[in-house]
């Protein structure tokens, strides 16, 4: 028995030293300046994605400091985060009154947690009126379905501030998130 529990040991330690570790700096190295654009700036998918909305469904990210990304430089500014893909990989639109401005690459997709956003959003905090006329929308929706509101994907905006000057943003989307990641510091 104790031959078995030092080799138990043994082998959780070796594991422990093993466990995998992001290397950040290889993942920005091997993630590619995208080489395409959209005409007059304009996401084709927008439409889709705000035609059931009566504000944009985006998240909206206020920079303050400029952030590197090879080559790319984003300035301080308000910008609407959306992710699209393009020739099966996937791109993080920084859009700016309407019209993309920078095009920077997602470098991991996954599915968001079954109960992130019960979690981690905040519950609206309605008023009597606001109570009942969402009641009333809702009976209208059972009575007539084609008539009933869809509802807009949930979002959240996620960064970390990560060691040697790279910053990681996380886009949850709907069921989805996306990872990208920038420089603080231009190299």
């Amino acid at each position: 028995m104790r031959k078995f529990l030092i080799l138990f040991c043994l082998i959780l330690v070796g594991l422990c030293c093993f466990a995998e570790q992001t290397d950040y700096r290889e993942i920005y190295t091997n993630l590619e300046v995208p080489d395409f654009s959209y005409v007059h700036d304009i996401d084709p998918g927008e439409f889709y994605d705000t035609q059931n909305s009566t504000w944009s469904p985006y998240p909206l990210f206020r920079l303050t400091a400029p952030i590197f990304f090879k080559n790319i430089t984003l300035v301080p500014g308000y910008y609407l985060l959306t992710p699209r893909e393009y020739k099966g990989k996937w791109y993080i639109l920084f859009k700016e009154a309407g019209r993309v401005k920078y095009i920077i690459p997602a470098y991991e997709r996954d599915i968001v947690p079954e109960t992130f956003y019960d979690e981690n959003l905040p519950k609206a905090k309605l008023t009597p009126s606001q109570k009942i006329h969402i009641k009333a929308l809702n009976f209208v929706g059972k009575i007539a379905p084609s008539a009933k509101r869809k509802p807009a994907p949930q979002t959240y905006l996620e960064l970390t501030d990560l060691d040697n000057d790279f910053l990681s943003i996380v886009i949850y989307w709907g069921n989805h998130r996306y990872y990208t990641i920038f420089r603080t510091v231009q190299l």
